[in-house]
C-alpha cells in the first residue's frame, strides 16, 4: 500500500502530469480516496516554494547552454505566455486567475506552469503560494470526480 501511495506522491510532482495523473492512477487501483487526494495535493504542493524561487533564475541560466538551450528558452516562453494570459484575464484580480489557471485541469495549466508566471510576474511569494494551492485543491476535487465517473462507468460497461 505505501509503495502506491509513494507512486500517487510521485506522479503529483511531474510537471504537466501533477495531480491529473496521480489522482486518475489512485482512483484506478482501488486506493482510499481521501488520503490518495491528500498524498497528491502534498506532492503537487512540494516544488512549487522551490519553482518560485529559482525556477526563473535556473532557465535563465540554462536557456543558451548547448543541448538543454531549446528546453530551457521554451519552458520561459510558456511561463511568459501563461503569465500573459493571466494578467489579460485579471479583471477578477490576478490571484484569483492564478488560482483559476492553476485549479481548471487542462493541458498546460497547473502548478507548475502557474507558480512559474507568477514567479515571471514578480506576483508576491506568500499570496502566490496561497492562490497556487487553492487551486491545486480544485484541480484535485474536479479530477477526482472526473476519475470516479470515468471509473464508474469503465465498471457499469463490465
Amino acid at each position: 500500500m505505501f509503495k502506491k501511495y509513494l507512486i500517487v506522491f510521485l506522479i503529483s510532482m511531474v510537471p504537466l502530469v501533477e495531480l491529473r495523473g496521480a489522482i486518475p492512477y489512485a482512483v484506478g487501483f482501488d486506493l482510499p480516496l481521501v488520503p490518495s487526494y491528500i498524498v497528491s495535493i502534498l506532492g503537487n504542493m512540494l516544488p512549487v516554494p522551490f519553482i518560485f524561487l529559482f525556477g526563473r533564475k535556473v532557465l535563465e541560466w540554462g536557456k543558451d547552454l548547448k543541448y538543454v538551450g531549446g528546453f530551457f528558452r521554451w519552458c520561459l516562453e510558456k511561463g511568459e505566455k501563461a503569465g500573459a494570459k493571466l494578467e489579460s484575464k485579471a479583471k477578477v484580480g490576478l490571484y484569483v486567475a492564478l488560482l483559476l489557471f492553476v485549479g481548471i485541469p487542462i493541458p498546460g495549466t497547473g502548478a507548475w506552469s502557474g507558480t512559474l508566471a507568477a514567479s515571471l510576474l514578480n506576483m508576491d511569494f506568500k499570496k502566490s503560494v496561497i492562490f497556487v494551492m487553492l487551486g491545486v485543491i480544485l484541480a484535485g476535487v474536479i479530477m477526482l470526480a472526473v476519475s470516479l465517473g470515468l471509473f464508474g462507468a469503465i465498471s457499469l460497461a463490465k
